[in-house]
């Protein structure tokens, strides 16, 4: 699967229902050395939210339960 067709997928956390956001707005965390993901923060900043506070949560990769057609699911440990 390409990036691309990962971008408009919506990010939810199975324990809370919470809709973390789309991954395509996420900043992504890399292991220099190894080029890994290591986690994704949701709420990255984007245009005209400067009037309101972005709500930043980091998710590690490995929280990632399954990649749907739709939506991604995590799961908190």
């Amino acid at each position: 699967m390409k990036l691309s067709e990962l971008y408009n997928k919506e990010i939810i956390n199975i324990d809370t229902g919470e809709n973390l956001g789309l991954l395509g707005n996420c900043d992504f965390v890399i292991e220099e050395k190894t080029g890994d993901i290591n986690s994704l923060i949701s709420g990255a900043t984007r245009a005209f939210s400067i009037f309101k506070e972005q709500k930043r949560k980091e998710i590690q990769w490995k929280c990632i339960k399954k990649v749907g057609n739709d939506m991604i699911i995590i799961e908190n440990e």
